[in-house]
Parts: C-alpha cells; structure tokens; sequence
C-alpha cells in the first residue's frame, strides 16, 4: 500500500500477510509510517495506491462490513468527559450487531467498580483499559490495537499481555504496534520492522535476531584477579544478541527516536 501528504510518503509500499491466530507485530521509530499504515487498514484512513483486504473485505471500500469484524484501540481515545464506563460501553455495543455483555468486559478489564465513573475522573492507565474494553464490545475476528500498553503501570501491562495471550488462544488475529522491544519479542509471532515507509525487515524475533551482525559475546568479571588468587570462574554471562540490537542495527535509531 502508499500513502502520501503532498510530498512527503509515508507509506511506500508496505506489504505483509497475517494468518488467522496470529499475533503480528509492527515496529519502528516515530514517523516511520506504522499508525497510518494501521489507519488504513481499519478503514479510517484512504490509501493512494496498492490492495488491502481485512478479513475478506477492502476497508476502503467495505467499510460497513469490515467494521462488524474489526475491533480497534487508537492511540488516542477521545470520550465526552462526563461520560460513565458503563454508559461508554453501551454506547459503542450499540454500534455493532454482535456485542459482549458489558459485565463481562467489566470483569475482564478490572472496570467492574469504575462502571459508575465520569471518563475524565478516570486515570490514565484506566482510560487505557476502557479503550481496550471498548475495542472487544463486538467480539471481534481481527484485534488491531495501537500502543496497548502505553502509560500503564507494570502490573496493568501484564494484564494486557495475558488479554494478548487469551485472544491468540481463541484463534483470534491481533495486530499491535508498540515502543516496547522485550513486548514485541514476548507476544509477537512475528514482527514487521517498518522504516521510512517501507518494511525492511519481517520474520519471527528469533529470526530477525539470527539474522543480526552482532555476535554473542562471553563476558568474565574480574578474571585477573580470580587468575591471580588462583581460583575458580563459577559464574559466565553469555549476552546475545536482542531484538532491540538487530532494529538499531537496521534503522540506526532507537525505537523511541
């Protein structure tokens, strides 16, 4: 697919398949394309050029059906301030013609004792998981989520990994875009490495990993002195190479940049 805003590509041909039950992964620094590439995918943004089926459907063109199929969490989610979780939730269920019982995603997302609450006395981690509930109200076929995990603590995190594992295990496909390195490697099948519009690199994390110019590196400490005392190595760290290496190896960027 392309995409661009006068001269400035910021899709130049982005091409991948994802299987059913996948969860696929979407890497790269700010500005490298990924949102818009998502965007189009789920329909909400045109495309310039290049062929895009989700689910069966073109979402430049099916959009109506697509959406019966498609969940999504943004990277933003804008609600009307004083607005409840629960109100929130009914409002979106009403939207599609299969809906999961707000109970349910209450449950599921730790909401249960927020359904109550006015959106804008919610923190940020809880807005976060209202976005995600709200992303599962139709019990979609395809997850798109960008940025999950963005400004939740640890233990939240954990949670959405578990949310993550739980949907793979349903056979349901999950695309997801973060700025977590060790997040991609942990859920992600596999990883896309997006670059200035364009895929630069697609495999499985060990894959990419294998491909790395880096090599393992063996390190001792303080080896003179055990030599000296004449005595016994009894710990060696053999660092290899991550997932975070090969995409500063191949962007020359972190992924924050």
């Amino acid at each position: 697919m392309q995409k661009s805003y006068g001269p400035v590509e910021a899709v130049r041909g982005i091409s991948f398949q994802i299987a059913r039950g996948e969860v696929f992964g979407l890497l790269g620094p700010n500005g490298a394309g990924k949102t818009t590439t998502i965007e189009i995918l789920e329909g909400l943004r045109s495309r310039d050029g290049g062929t895009v089926s989700v689910c069966g459907f073109d979402p430049g063109v099916e959009t109506r059906q697509l959406k019966q199929r498609l969940g999504i969490q943004l990277q933003q989610t804008a609600l009307p301030e004083k607005i409840t979780v629960q109100e929130a939730l009914d409002l979106f269920a009403s939207f599609y013609q299969q809906r999961v019982p707000s109970a349910e995603l209450l449950d599921r997302f730790g909401l249960t004792e927020k359904r109550g609450v006015f959106y804008d006395v919610l923190s940020g981690g809880q807005q976060q998981q209202l976005a995600l509930a709200l992303a599962m109200v139709n019990d979609p076929e395809v997850v798109m989520f960008d940025e999950p995990t963005a400004g939740l603590d640890p233990q939240t995190r954990r949670e959405i990994y578990s949310l993550i594992a739980r949907l793979k295990d349903e056979r349901r496909t999950v695309l997801l875009t973060t700025h977590y390195i060790e997040e991609a490697e942990l859920l992600c099948d596999r990883v896309a490495i997006v670059d200035h519009g364009k895929v630069i690199a697609l495999g499985t994390p060990s894959q990419l990993i294998q491909q790395s110019q880096q090599s393992s590196r063996i390190e001792f400490a303080l080896m003179r002195l055990l030599i000296a005392e004449d005595n016994e190595v009894v710990q060696v760290h053999l660092e290899r190479p991550s997932l975070e290496d090969v995409f500063i190896e191949l962007t020359g960027r972190s992924l924050r940049d």
